[in-house]
């Protein structure tokens, strides 16, 4: 069976790279919560909140630590005041290092 090379192209072109209806998809999430995760076992709270306050006012940082050594279990959550510092502190943090180690930033999402 042949392909019709008109329609393979504008299938081509309109799937490629990402599809335009995506934004109707999967809307943008916007928090001011943000999800911190790849910390070190070492990072507590304080060294989270100074490496993101310069991006804007922060509510609550908060590093989820197991209950019976008290480390952090490498995962945390930033509360900014604003949608724009938590956008801004998510662009900027994204895969920089902290105590050594690459975090990724993301939105918290609540959970159901």
């Amino acid at each position: 069976m042949r392909l019709n090379p008109t329609l393979t192209n504008a299938t081509n072109l309109l799937f490629k790279n990402s599809c335009p209806f995506s934004p109707l998809l999967f809307p943008r999430h916007s928090s001011t919560n943000l999800l911190v995760t790849g910390l070190s076992y070492d990072t507590n709270e304080t060294v989270l909140r100074d490496a993101f306050e310069q991006h804007g006012e922060i509510i609550e940082v908060k590093v989820i630590c197991d209950h019976v050594t008290g480390k952090s279990k490498g995962y945390g959550f930033v509360r900014f005041t604003t949608e724009t510092s938590a956008a801004t502190g998510r662009k900027e943090m994204h895969k920089k290092i902290i105590d050594g180690r690459r975090i990724r930033v993301c939105y918290a999402h609540k959970q159901a």
